[in-house]
């Protein structure tokens, strides 16, 4: 798609058929598939330490200047009160309404200098506030390595386990430094001095270890020498690309920008490109029954009425109202293995259920029934081999632990997506489970955080 955002939804039917058909492709990893297995690389951030390349997948957003910190705290339903430099914290956006635009990482690398590093939907917004609201700020952007020409500005490690901190102990030859959640510090690897970031994406113990991007192939060696007694392990794409189901994470809500009269100007600045694609069984014509609430994704604790910011009225009057809360929904083993077995069967197959990650639009978001009646909204899915489940994210409508609800996997009628397959829809069979799913994530580390 050519031209902005909105001039592609003044020639579309409706902002849902311009996403069902879209043929923007799933995120992608674009790092080797897999260095093992993916079995047993997502099973190194369990038993041991896993390595996982962030340099490539995400985009990263610097900003400087006096009113970097003003602008941001002006999007972000995030206090800002106690963020000095060298603190992180997950950055969440909502629009007028208060539904969800996107959420990234925000570092406070310096003194006016920040860093917002994630999927581009929150970025984009960030941006545009940046270039035309009048801050007294300088933005530079670094796209993901699908879109940019050349490498990387920074390089990106993940390193999480339960070996993980021995392994950076043996790396610095001094104990660990006791970093706080999301606290920064400085970790002399390779005579470097590496930037660390104390957080996990799997829900495990680790750093995230960052720099200039010259200096990682150094960064890199060092940990993998080093790695082999603690049971380092490098994770490849397909296994990374599910780390988020044991953490709790989704990824890729709709970004409630397309209908809002408010937003306009942001959707004449934003290209075509930018909008992504819809895919899954949750059919409503209306683009706005597909937007979500912090409190749906589980970040109410994350919002902070402390300070003036774009949809704060809004989300105060929701913080007063019953919300669907994020769980995890494990999948009946039976009607998996029936979904899987219909490809060697005759007749039209059900909708193909890939391995580990299951996902064949940007924003997947598939209808979840009790009764008949729909109950929820049911969004990243794949298999987690530690726990031998293939499971979903979701979010419901005060459904307790334990209940048992149908996932309607597959589109009908079928998009013209090139990604999707002829196929028919049908029903799987779920257990409502706590997000994090994994006990760890849920109890020691999250619970602490």
């Amino acid at each position: 798609m050519t031209g902005s955002l909105q001039e592609a939804l003044d020639q579309a039917a409706s902002p849902v058929q311009l996403l069902r058909d879209s043929p923007a492709s799933p995120h992608v990893f674009p790092v080797r598939a897999e260095f093992s297995n993916w079995r047993s690389e997502q099973n190194s951030w369990r038993t041991a330490c896993a390595l996982l390349d962030q340099s490539h997948h995400m985009t990263d957003l610097f900003l400087s200047g006096p009113g970097a910190e003003g602008l941001l705290r002006g999007l972000a339903v995030n206090s800002f009160a106690n963020f000095p430099v060298d603190r992180a914290k997950q950055f969440i956006a909502v629009n007028h309404s208060g539904q969800l635009i996107g959420d990234a990482i925000l570092a406070h690398l310096d003194e006016q200098s920040f860093n917002l590093v994630g999927h581009p939907m929150a970025i984009d917004w960030v941006q545009y506030h940046a270039e035309t609201g009048g801050h007294d700020v300088e933005v530079s952007r670094d796209g993901n390595s699908i879109v940019r020409a050349g490498d990387p500005r920074l390089f990106r490690y993940e390193l999480q386990g339960p070996t993980a901190l021995a392994l950076v102990e043996k790396l610095t030859g001094a104990p660990v430094p006791q970093l706080g959640f999301f606290h920064m510090g400085h970790l002399p690897i390779a005579g470097l001095q590496v930037r660390a970031i104390r957080h996990g994406m799997a829900g495990q113990p680790g750093y995230e270890l960052f720099g200039p991007w010259a200096e990682g192939e150094r960064v890199r060696d060092a940990l993998l020498q080093a790695g082999g007694e603690f049971g380092l392990t490098q994770v490849g794409a397909k296994g990374y690309s599910t780390a988020n189901l044991e953490s709790g994470w989704v990824p890729s809500p709709v970004p409630a920008v397309f209908t809002d009269e408010r937003l306009r100007g942001y959707r004449e600045w934003l290209p075509a490109s930018a909008a992504g694609s819809l895919g899954g069984s949750f059919d409503s014509a209306d683009i706005e029954d597909y937007f979500l609430t912090p409190y749906e994704l589980g970040y109410g604790r994350s919002v902070a009425f402390d300070h003036d910011f774009v949809g704060r009225e809004a989300l105060e009057a929701l913080s007063r109202t019953p919300s669907r809360r994020k769980v995890t929904l494990v999948w009946n083993p039976d009607d998996v293995q029936d979904v899987m077995g219909s490809l060697l069967r005759p007749g039209l197959p059900a909708k193909y259920i890939d391995m580990p990650k299951a996902r064949y639009a940007l924003f997947q978001v598939d209808r979840v029934l009790q009764g008949g009646v729909t109950v929820g909204q049911s969004f990243d899915c794949g298999y987690i081999a530690n726990e031998h489940s293939f499971v979903s994210l979701a979010a419901v409508d005060g459904l307790e632990d334990g209940a048992e609800v149908t996932v309607l996997w597959g589109e009908e009628p079928n998009s013209a997506k090139l990604q999707v397959e002829p196929h028919r829809q049908v029903p799987i069979r779920a257990t409502v489970a706590p997000a994090p799913f994994v006990q760890y994530a849920r109890e020691s580390y999250r619970a602490t955080h």
